[in-house]
């Protein structure tokens, strides 16, 4: 996951490379008389790393500019935070102090994904970046007829 611009500079860096070597490797794969299939077999690792990489400089891109996509699992709650400390152009040390403790905690909570988080420090960490969260439940349709008819 990329959590600063830093990490998303050397990510279209690291693109770019990619795609010159994709390039390269698949010549040298046509060269040696591999069918297509073959090279399109030859190449897919390459590509699906390629294409999970171009997935999270997007997935960046969009939160940098404020579009965080709901969540629908708990789970995802330190993805969130992570998103909504981006969309609010704030760097890791600046939450870490407006957090009053250091910056190498917020970076190993981030690359843990805030993994076991109490819902008492989810809630700070939203406090500190001047957000909320809206919370729902969507019950399933057969149980709404049961909970309507109490």
């Amino acid at each position: 996951m990329i959590r600063n611009e830093q990490e998303y500079r050397a990510a279209l860096q690291r693109i770019q490379e990619d795609r010159a070597f994709a390039a390269q490797q698949r010549a040298a794969l046509e060269a040696q008389g591999l069918t297509p299939e073959q090279v399109e077999r030859a190449m897919q690792p390459a590509l699906a790393f390629h294409a999970q990489l171009a997935e999270e400089v997007a997935w960046y891109e969009r939160v940098r500019n404020g579009d965080i996509s709901p969540i629908h699992r708990l789970t995802d709650l330190g993805r969130l935070l992570i998103a909504l400390r981006i969309a609010s152009g704030i760097t890791q040390r600046e939450l870490a102090e407006r957090l009053g403790t250091d910056e190498s905690q917020v970076s190993r909570d981030e690359r843990n994904e805030y993994y076991g988080v109490s819902l008492s420090r989810a809630q700070r960490i939203v406090d500190a970046l001047g957000a909320r969260i809206v919370a729902g439940v969507d019950v399933p349709a057969d149980r709404r007829k049961l909970v309507s008819s109490r």
